[in-house]
């Protein structure tokens, strides 16, 4: 694609990131237009913007709960972020909800356990690496803190 970054590309591409618009539009120039090279290049930026972030502290957040449909299995997990903000955001809530969900699956002992398992979501991705993709979207460090399981 040559020239300018059309309006319903930007939108499409931020539809699809979350990223900021002027992120998304500098991907898409930097990329010549390819959507799927853009969501590459913005997810590098993303990471090493998140990797600056992971020293700030973390002062609000939620815990997060999940009960199997059965009802025999069941895990909260705490997840910290910086501001009362992001903890009440709904995407920072299914967030908590996906890694309960990946503790109930995998079993998981601990949160340094959970960091080092595939996404099981989305295998391409460990749970670290998602935690690191959820620092970028929402632009604040963001902390796994204590898991807990129970089955009956």
């Amino acid at each position: 694609m040559s020239g300018k970054i059309g309006v319903e590309l930007v939108k499409k591409l931020r539809g699809e990131t979350g990223a900021g618009i002027m992120d998304c539009k500098r991907a898409l120039s930097e990329t010549k237009g390819d959507v799927k090279k853009a969501k590459e290049f913005l997810r590098k930026k993303g990471l090493e913007k998140a990797q600056k972030k992971k020293g700030r502290e973390v002062k609000a957040g939620l815990v997060a709960t999940y009960t199997h449909t059965t009802g025999r299995v069941g895990a909260m997990v705490e997840l910290f972020c910086e501001t009362d903000f992001v903890a009440k955001n709904e995407k920072f809530s299914q967030f908590g909800k996906d890694l309960c969900l990946q503790v109930v699956a995998l079993e998981a002992k601990d949160s340094k356990e959970l960091m080092k398992q595939d996404f099981i979501k989305d295998g391409s991705l460990t749970v670290a690496k998602l935690v690191d993709e959820m620092i970028s979207k929402f632009g604040e460090n963001i902390k796994v803190g204590k898991i807990y399981r129970a089955e009956v």
